[in-house]
């Protein structure tokens, strides 16, 4: 019984320290800014600027100028899109 519960803990030690090092590492993310002009179909992060869908993933063409997607601020300009929505029309 002993050897049971030594393993049992053991085994909730080594979850508890592996959800704590994913949890670190989701907190050391670089400051995200949307970046326009960058998503490839499918791969928006969320609804495009101009309403045409309200949701990730649905964007159907490259590099939309109304869909985004996140990326590392100050990084936008240097993957070709820009951070600034469309204007409106």
């Amino acid at each position: 019984m002993n050897k049971r519960l030594i393993a049992t803990s053991t085994l909730a030690s080594a979850l508890a320290f592996a959800v704590g090092q994913a949890q670190a590492a989701d907190a050391v993310k670089p400051p995200q800014e949307k970046c326009y002009g960058i998503a490839k179909a499918g791969q928006n992060d969320c609804a495009a600027e101009n309403g045409s869908h309200s949701c990730a993933g649905q964007s159907k063409a490259d590099k939309d100028a109304n869909d985004w997607k996140y990326v590392a601020k100050g990084t936008c300009d240097k993957l070709g899109g820009t951070s600034a929505p469309p204007a409106k029309k």
